[in-house]
């Protein structure tokens, strides 16, 4: 018996982005937080009796997490002797008014025997999220544990993802073994040098958390030259070039998302942007130079009409053409005529 929708389901295909040849990771294993059931001993195999979602609502073991106290994704779930098939994990939304939003579903994992089962998956999940399993026949099966304080809820029939729902019922003192493990979502905490030339090839201590993994890093919209992820906490990037004088956001992604932007992962890009020089006297022309992190170059005296004496005729750089710091605009200025100077 295969529910309505399934067939998508199926069609689940989880797409990993391809990072370029200059790029280097560790493939360390990255932390992960537990998400349901601790798979409490002395359960028993109990059929779901028809096709719908079950989901754990009370936890009482020490150290249990109801739902999922971080934001990240899924990337391993597990079943105590699930039996029959295929199954589908799923993440649930509360509403803040009993009912729960279907915020995604796993593809379909069919087990390879008796025991606990172990599934990966690539699952979004925000903080406070539940996880709830689905059947496809009315006859397959999942432990069920008596443990004092413990309850779960179901929902028929599965609702479809996206959709917002009630429970259809619950039952008290019994506990699904069903449990995920959540990746969080990478955090930059600092830069180290935090600034760097537009030419790029800085080399930049990442600080933060959940950055083994780190599958990307980038400067702005710009991937690094090159980047190492060392550990839970550290990664060695390479700055790449920019066509612009500007601050940007360093970020990091994993399976688990991009990390968010804000202050502390901040990278300026120095560089001298030339300005516009034409009809400025000579001082002020110095003076901007120096304001955009230039300098003077070469200095030119051309024959000119006596209004324009003193004045920048012409500059060697284009107005608006980012260079790296301290290099020379050459200049071109004008001068009354001999004739006219006696």
């Amino acid at each position: 018996m295969i529910r309505q929708g399934m067939l998508g389901r199926l069609g689940f295909i989880a797409v990993v982005a391809s990072i370029g040849a200059l790029l280097v990771t560790t493939g360390a294993q990255a932390s992960t937080v537990t998400v349901g059931s601790v798979l409490p001993p002395g359960a028993e195999p109990t059929e779901f009796g028809s096709v719908q979602t079950f989901f754990n609502t009370a936890l009482p073991e020490k150290g249990a997490n109801l739902t999922s106290p971080v934001s990240g994704a899924i990337v391993r779930w597990r079943m105590q002797n699930p039996v029959g098939g295929p199954f589908f994990l799923r993440v649930l939304r509360p509403n803040g008014s009993g009912g729960y939003m279907a915020a995604g579903t796993s593809n379909p994992v069919t087990p390879s025997g008796a025991g606990l089962q172990t599934f990966t998956a690539n699952l979004p999940v925000q903080a406070g999220d539940l996880i709830g399993v689905d059947p496809t026949n009315v006859t397959d099966k999942i432990d069920v544990a008596k443990v004092a304080g413990a309850s779960f809820g179901f929902i028929f029939p599965p609702p479809f993802d996206g959709a917002t729902v009630a429970p259809s019922g619950s039952k008290a003192g019994e506990e699904i073994e069903l449990s995920a493990e959540v990746q969080p979502t990478p955090a930059i905490t600092s830069v180290a040098p935090d600034f760097g030339p537009v030419a790029g090839g800085t080399t930049v201590t990442i600080t933060g958390t959940d950055l083994a993994s780190a599958s990307a890093v980038k400067f702005g919209d710009l991937p690094a030259a090159s980047f190492k992820a060392e550990s839970e906490t550290k990664i060695t990037a390479v700055a790449p070039p920019s066509a612009k004088v500007e601050a940007v956001d360093v970020t990091a992604t994993t399976i688990a998302g991009t990390s968010a932007t804000g202050k502390d992962d901040r990278f300026f890009y120095e560089g001298c942007v030339v300005p516009k020089l034409k009809g400025k006297k000579l001082k002020d022309a110095k003076r901007m130079l120096g304001r955009a992190d230039c300098k003077v170059g070469k200095v030119t005296r051309r024959n000119t009409k006596p209004k324009k004496a003193g004045k920048v005729l012409s500059q060697g750089t284009k107005p608006g053409k980012v260079l790296a710091s301290g290099s020379k605009v050459k200049l071109t200025v004008g001068k009354k005529p001999e004739a006219d100077s006696k």
